[in-house]
């Protein structure tokens, strides 16, 4: 080898692209953990951003009684990521958790950089999970949803999980879904978010459609994002779990944020 001339370093490449590019932080939502995001937080990384995957309390890895468990706290253990970021992060919040991002872009705006909505919840200040289900006429769930009020969770019907949550998935993810799907904390669900037009309204929103979805029913969706300046729109041909059936569509639906 001629003196000045060197073989590029893989690993410093890779960290010169991810100082390039904004960090992703990734939400779940209801009745799911953070291993949902999987196969899109691989081929995020592997286009050169930092990636975080949050597992929201009451869930088997961080563990909680639903009676503990409130959107605040939520909202608090997104913020606590958002405070480790060293630059302004694309945030994506996949149903629920949109109204989950939404309220810690309230209180920690300059630090977001997009707020990517994945087939989520698109609030107005005042707006709960259980406000906008009830405006979604379209969405097939409702008969398949159950409350505990002793246990304080909500729970999806076994049977109905596959086709309610992946009907364009393939044979073996329905088969294995059912027993995937978690019980949820109710409170959250129920609670009001409080969000200003200073803070959360100016905050960049991409918002990631799912034509096949029977859990937010895509008239719903468009229906929240005509109510909503967002800047950019995005259609995968997927159902509610886009991240399981399309993580090639979703992960440059995300990677198409920082465009």
């Amino acid at each position: 080898m001629t003196a000045g001339n060197s073989v590029p370093n893989s690993t410093s490449n890779a960290s010169a692209m991810a100082a390039e590019k904004p960090p992703v932080i990734l939400v779940h939502g209801a009745f799911a953990s953070g291993f949902v995001w999987g196969h899109v937080a691989a081929k995020l990384q592997a286009a050169g951003h930092e990636v975080l995957t949050i597992d929201l309390p009451g869930r088997p890895s961080n563990p909680m009684t639903p009676d503990a468990v409130s959107l605040d706290l939520y909202r608090d253990t997104v913020l606590i990521a958002l405070a480790n970021a060293n630059r302004p992060v694309i945030l994506v919040g996949h149903s629920f958790a949109g109204i989950v991002i939404a309220a810690a872009a309230e209180r920690a705006s300059e630090k977001i950089k997009t707020l990517v909505f994945v087939a989520a919840y698109l609030p107005h200040d005042g707006d709960s999970l259980l406000s906008l289900a009830q405006q979604d006429h379209d969405a097939k769930i409702g008969p398949h949803l159950r409350i505990d009020q002793e246990k304080g969770i909500a729970v999806v019907e076994y049977s109905a999980r596959a086709e309610l949550f992946a009907n364009d998935g393939p044979a073996p993810l329905k088969e294995k879904l059912p027993g995937l799907i978690l019980d949820e904390p109710v409170v959250p669900l129920v609670t009001p978010v409080r969000l200003t037009n200073s803070r959360f309204g100016k905050v960049d929103k991409v918002y990631v459609h799912t034509s096949a979805d029977q859990v937010i029913s895509p008239a719903f969706q468009a229906r929240m994002v005509g109510s909503m300046p967002v800047r950019r729109t995005v259609t995968l041909q997927a159902g509610h779990l886009p991240f399981l059936t399309d993580a090639d569509g979703l992960a440059a639906a995300i990677e198409s944020a920082t465009e």
